[in-house]
């Protein structure tokens, strides 16, 4: 939900200024553009969509505590620069401290209407302060959160270009039988079973026009493979979000080449994730034009990671005053750009015709 229009007369012809500067990024009803926000949460995950008819959509919101500093980089964004005065829907991709650690706080300081999530398991034996986390999530939502499934819709408004959200794997359960044949199956190597909650991440494609975008949360190896073989119900992709910060126990070649991303964003910290295995898999994918990093990994050569100018935050967290990263899809779902901060170079991005 957004901020009503209010027009200013004032005699400061700079603030004037600030107010379009600010404004130029604000996604709305006229220019129907769908508005895919990555907010650094150091390392763990916050990815706000806003869309052409106002509604918003926070996927994850980063770690608790830290004086509030995720909790204050998610508001600020939503408020400040993707102009809403609340969330409308909050999801949460797996239940781990990195991703719903704001959910609470955020009902209480910004507000949320709609929670979703995978469904609340009993316990989660990674993480012994779960109970109290989940007691907070559970106040927050009233215990009114919606519980997705393989195969559902995420039901966002749709407008003159067709919206949709569809949920392709939760609760390790996939959609069964759809999409063309994977010729990249015999990448899939097993790995040894995870039975942490990263693999029983919600995988979300987000569908605009022709344009489609890929979210997984920390969905894993195996679990991936589970998705994408025999059959790719994503298709060729637009847009992924590198899975798992860019861990090595995910972004299984089986999935990333096979959705074979024009372009990637991944969330990773200055010491967690960017692997180099990642970064090999990313290179190898036959359309892929540029990934962006939401850090530089400080502990792997930068000549194997995104140049520097694709690269949102270069310091430690200690330093870091958490620069986020925006891809708009134009209203028609026929390009995109993508750009760091508000002052970025906007890169441009033609959507694909062919899935």
């Amino acid at each position: 939900m957004r901020h009503p229009s209010v027009l200013v007369l004032s005699v400061a012809a700079l603030c004037t200024g600030l107010l379009a500067d600010s404004q130029a990024l604000q996604a709305d009803q006229k220019t129907g553009t769908l508005d895919i926000y990555f907010i650094d949460v150091e390392g763990g995950a916050a990815n706000l969509l806003v869309t052409p008819e106002g509604e918003s959509l926070l996927i994850d919101s980063g770690y608790p505590d830290n004086q509030g500093r995720d909790l204050n980089r998610i508001v600020k964004v939503a408020k400040d620069v993707a102009g809403l005065s609340r969330i409308d829907h909050a999801m949460v991709s797996h239940w781990h401290l990195d991703h719903f650690g704001n959910h609470a706080a955020l009902a209480a300081q910004f507000g949320i209407g709609t929670f979703w999530d995978r469904g609340i398991p009993d316990s989660l034996s990674e993480d012994p302060g779960f109970p109290d986390r989940i007691a907070a999530y559970r106040a927050a939502s009233q215990n009114q959160s919606q519980a997705l499934k393989a195969g559902q819709y995420v039901p966002l408004k749709s407008g003159q270009t067709k919206l949709s959200l569809r949920v392709l794997c939760a609760s390790r359960e996939t959609v069964v039988g759809e999409g063309a044949e994977n010729p990249f199956a015999s990448r899939h190597q097993p790995q040894p079973d995870d039975p942490s909650d990263n693999s029983a991440s919600i995988a979300l494609l987000v569908k605009f026009g022709e344009f489609r975008y890929l979210t997984c949360g920390d969905l894993t190896w195996n679990t991936e493979a589970k998705l994408m073989i025999p059959r790719n119900p994503a298709g060729r992709i637009d847009l992924f979000m590198v899975t798992h910060h860019g861990l090595p126990v995910s972004n299984n070649p089986a999935l990333v080449l096979a959705l074979d991303p024009v372009s990637a964003v991944m969330c990773n910290g200055p010491k967690k994730g960017g692997a180099e295995s990642t970064l090999k898999t990313l290179r190898e994918v036959q359309s892929m034009q540029q990934w962006f990093q939401l850090h530089r990994n400080v502990d792997l050569d930068p000549a194997l990671q995104a140049p520097a100018e694709f690269i949102a935050n270069s310091v430690p967290t200690a330093d870091c005053q958490g620069q986020w990263v925006l891809a708009r899809v134009a209203a028609d779902g026929s390009s995109y750009t993508i750009q760091i901060g508000a002052d970025g170079r906007r890169h441009e991005f033609r959507t694909r015709k062919e899935h």
